[in-house]
């Protein structure tokens, strides 16, 4: 790896585009590495690929990864969390009006939002609604017509849950929180994304790209790297349902965060509050058409926020680690983006078998979570320390607000 100057590395060969990692200072895995190399020869990369420092493999594609592209699409890129990103707001309530104990506040979000995952994802699912409220119902015929579009010429992508997922949270590293703010504000912030719909399109688009390169005696160094050439076909119909998939993302955070502030509001736990400034509701797996370096062209972030400047984002922490309100600063090399995190240091699995019960109670303590043996893949020992990728990333975003959690709820 050269370096070419102190903000960013670049790993450079002949064999493709030049990789420019946001990474001093933080682990950059060989097996991301691997990937993004993989990545970085296709021949329609537009300029290089952009690496954040949250960075670390990923499935299909190195989450962490900014790709521009032109004349294609690599749905792998965008993977199958379409649209997932975060939704944070501040109230008008102070830190000195919380109750000592949080565990009424926790209880009162986990019975006004779905979370979690139960019965295989069938009918007695309790991560997903029997009834949906009226305001989602609502909020579902402003996107059904797309849905049905999409599934009129996919069939496949229609077997599975739509409206029952829409305004809940999911599992894995998706949460609800309660924050408290440098000054003792008190914020309401919450990650999730396009949930099982989001997922049926990755995975379908993925394995028709797939197939398309065969049908074209394409062969890549990585089959996840199957893409969709402009102009074809399935192309059109990826980047409209991908499209559909966002806005189905957005507005689940939106749901999610109004059910949040209502059954606070009515649980007798809180004295009176409103909010007290605009929502941030931005995207981390998604694509979006831009211009960059004197051409148009499709913007793929998987485990990336956009931060041209001004631009409002939220790069969290894990349980029990600073979260962090920023204003994008712009970056042309970075194209105009930052992290979605601290980014996973260890798997899932290797975290399960490292860390204890007592290691996750330690670690988030003060926190009212889960401290159970079913989240200790996500305590934070399993994440980058976020100070060091907050670091290395100084010249992508500025900090606004530094948020420390109080209440996590995870499904």
């Amino acid at each position: 790896m050269n370096r070419e100057n102190t903000n960013y590395e670049v790993l450079s060969d002949e064999a493709g585009r030049p990789i420019k990692a946001w990474t001093v200072g933080v682990p950059f895995e060989d097996e991301a590495k691997q990937q993004l190399r993989n990545l970085r020869g296709l021949p329609f990369i537009h300029k290089w690929v952009a690496v954040m420092p949250d960075v670390h493999r990923g499935y299909g594609a190195t989450v962490g990864s900014v790709v521009p592209t032109v004349g294609a699409v690599v749905p792998a890129a965008v993977g199958v969390d379409i649209g997932c990103g975060m939704i944070a707001v501040r109230t008008t309530l102070r830190a000195e009006q919380l109750p000592d104990s949080l565990r009424g506040v926790r209880s009162a979000i986990e019975a006004a939002v779905p979370h979690g995952r139960t019965d295989n994802g069938g009918r007695n699912d309790r991560g997903a609604w029997k009834d949906a409220p009226a305001t989602h119902t609502a909020a579902w015929a402003s996107l059904v017509t797309g849905y049905e579009q999409i599934v009129a010429k996919h069939k496949h992508i229609g077997r599975g849950p739509q409206l029952g997922h829409l305004g809940t949270l999911g599992t894995g590293n998706h949460f609800i929180e309660l924050c408290l703010d440098e000054s003792d504000g008190v914020w309401l912030m919450l990650h999730s994304g396009s949930r099982g719909v989001g997922n049926r399109i990755g995975s379908y688009f993925i394995e028709l790209a797939k197939k398309d390169m065969s049908r074209y005696h394409i062969h890549l160094p990585d089959a996840d790297l199957a893409y969709l050439p402009e102009g074809t076909e399935h192309f059109d119909d990826y980047v409209f349902a991908v499209s559909w998939a966002q806005d189905f993302a957005a507005m689940n955070r939106e749901l999610m965060m109004r059910s949040t502030v209502e059954a606070l509001k009515t649980s007798g736990e809180l004295p009176p509050f409103e909010l007290a400034e605009s929502a941030v509701n931005c995207h981390h797996n998604y694509i979006s058409r831009e211009h960059h370096f004197g051409k148009n062209c499709f913007v793929t972030r998987k485990g990336a926020v956009r931060a041209r400047e001004g631009d409002m984002g939220i790069i969290p922490g894990s349980m029990g680690a600073r979260s962090y309100i920023v204003r994008g600063k712009g970056n042309a090399d970075a194209f105009h983006s930052c992290s979605h995190g601290a980014g996973r240091v260890m798997s899932r699995t290797e975290a399960k078998k490292r860390f204890s019960l007592d290691d996750h109670a330690k670690a988030t303590e003060g926190v009212e979570c889960r401290k159970d043996v079913d989240v200790i893949d996500e305590t934070p020992a399993a994440y980058k320390p976020i100070d060091a990728v907050m670091a290395a990333q100084a010249d992508l975003v500025e900090v606004v607000h530094t948020l420390k959690q109080v209440v996590c709820v995870k499904g």
